[in-house]
């Protein structure tokens, strides 16, 4: 526990109890105006204080990590499919149709066709159609086009780069041929989002993310970029129009600012509270509600050179963490300690392959096995905060200070999150360190996983290759059944959690503190959230 935390007074507590009831009432006010008279008005006005920097609001490039994605880009934006987020959130979500109702795949497991849905019109009221799929994808896909860009395509490549050609049949169906087979393709699909076309055109694709218009549940207001967006309910939603009036999406970053913004009623919803306010927070009356889902907090070791080439060092810093002390004692509850590499909240994770306990015996034997009795130094490079990453600076504090134990003298380099996956993009390491620390959602999006795991990644991974993985991921990818691809993943994490090319620490509970105002958050096993059974009120 924090030294600020071990000295906060019970008057304290009692005093932020009541400002937060108080002012929670006031942050309630459903905007003037916004949907009055109409199906599904009077929700009021939920303001969220997010952990990082605001997306690029323009579909696929939006993100900034999975947080600006689940925030905002879902809520504008719809593709073929969607998560199922409202239901059985004891377990990952299954995939259903959004823009499009169903599909099927041909027996050469290559030709997908989709059912669009009827009747379904963008937020500037023009419709949707087969042709507004096309627009997008020659959008995303055909540099030829006047409104493609290389952002565009760098973006859509994640999700969309397999799509080998793409047309509609009639007015009502699109076919969609893929390079390879892609079992998780209707998965992938929900992220290559569609926008109107008269609004990309009238706006041009340059302005497009200040003027984003979807099929989404929200319908975009203003923006102060990268700061705060204001969003209002869209009350044509095919779904049904949501709850709220409106949602607001406020930057920032620093947790004590966000738990400060909660209690004096400047949000009403903060994402990550420090886990030293949670006690304070539950007792001013705040909501904290958590679920597994398939986050991993690691660290990427440089399998390449050095002592971390050589796997006995790798399993003996891994034997050498108390993850159980982290979730517990630093982030109180709010993480499950990680010992292998499959994330708890996914088909993939296996029961019984928690390998690597607290264990610093095994670890100095394994170091010494290696030819490294004496230790050695390292260096990683940790985020200051950002996407889904927790308290980087002080767990890895904490880590430094068990594996320093052992032996390992590890030297701590700070950077800002953008600046870190910056460089993993381009297949290098901020700050030229031996590791780096980040959070990572393995499964939400299986197309991501040959990413972090695969041989040959674009992406700095560490220089891991096993020929093995390869082989399991690639049939995983190819199989439709989504229960046959699972038992691969099981296979090809059991073993890289053999090779452990990771420091494997915690799996985050995706925990977030509401206001008592805030009412009908379904909190599902997922990194995203459906927001349309919110409101806000008494």
């Amino acid at each position: 526990m924090s030294t600020y935390a071990r000295i906060r007074s019970r008057a304290a507590a009692l005093a932020a109890a009541a400002v937060l009831l108080a002012s929670a009432g006031c942050a309630a006010t459903t905007d003037a105006g916004a949907g009055d008279g109409a199906a599904g008005a009077g929700g009021g006005t939920l303001v969220i204080g997010a952990t990082g920097k605001l997306p690029n609001l323009d579909t696929v490039i939006g993100g900034a990590g999975f947080e600006g994605k689940r925030l905002l880009s879902f809520q504008i934006y719809e593709g073929l499919t969607r998560y199922e987020l409202l239901k059985d959130t004891d377990r990952p979500p299954q995939v259903t149709g959004a823009l499009a109702e169903s599909w099927q795949v041909a027996p050469d497991r290559l030709t997908w066709t989709f059912t669009l849905r009827q009747g379904v019109t963008f937020q500037d009221g023009t419709p949707f159609d087969a042709d507004a799929v096309l627009f997008n994808l020659h959008r995303y896909l055909d540099p030829a086009d006047p409104e493609y860009t290389a952002a565009l395509g760098a973006a859509a490549k994640e999700y969309a780069g397999d799509i080998a050609s793409y047309r509609k049949t009639d007015d009502t169906h699109i076919e969609l041929v893929t390079t390879a087979p892609n079992g998780h393709f209707p998965e992938d699909l929900a992220h290559v989002l569609i926008a109107s076309p008269t609004a990309v055109r009238k706006s041009g694709t340059a302005n497009f993310s200040q003027h984003p218009v979807g099929t989404g549940p929200f319908g975009f207001v203003s923006q102060t970029e990268g700061q705060q967006v204001e969003l209002a309910a869209n009350r044509s939603y095919w779904r049904g129009a949501p709850k709220l009036d409106r949602l607001i999406v406020k930057a920032l970053p620093d947790a004590a600012a966000r738990t400060a913004a909660l209690r004096s009623g400047g949000v009403n919803w903060i994402e990550y509270p420090n886990p030293d306010d949670l006690d304070s927070l539950k007792a001013a009356g705040a909501q904290i509600l958590t679920n597994s889902y398939d986050h991993l907090w690691y660290w990427i070791l440089d399998t390449a050179k050095g002592p971390w080439a050589d796997v006995r060092v790798r399993q003996a810093a891994n034997y050498a963490i108390d993850r159980q002390a982290i979730a517990d004692t630093l982030l109180h509850g709010t993480a499950d300690p990680a010992y292998q590499a499959a994330p708890r909240a996914t088909a993939a994770y296996d029961p019984a392959g928690n390998r690597y306990s607290h264990d610093p015996d095994k670890a100095r034997q394994l170091l010494a096995a290696a030819g490294y009795p004496n230790g050695f130094g390292t260096s990683v490079t940790v985020p200051t905060g950002g996407s889904g990453n927790l308290l980087p600076v002080p767990i890895t504090e904490a880590l430094q200070r068990d594996l320093a134990a052992v032996g390992i003298k590890v030297e701590i380099r700070t950077t800002d999150w953008t600046t870190l996956i910056g460089a993993e993009a381009k297949g290098q390491v901020a700050l030229g360190s031996d590791a780096i620390a980040q959070s990572t959602t393995l499964f939400q999006s299986e197309a991501l996983l040959p990413l972090f795991i695969g041989s040959n990644s674009p992406f700095w991974t560490g220089h891991y290759a096993n020929p093995a993985v390869d082989g399991l991921i690639s049939a995983a990818a190819a199989e439709p059944d989504r229960a046959a691809r699972q038992t691969d993943y099981r296979s090809a994490l059991r073993q890289v959690t053999e090779d452990a090319p990771w420091l494997f620490v915690v799996n985050d509970r995706n925990p977030r503190a509401l206001a008592p105002t805030v009412h009908g958050l379904v909190q599902p096993q997922s990194w995203f959230l459906d927001l349309t059974t919110v409101r806000v009120g008494k």
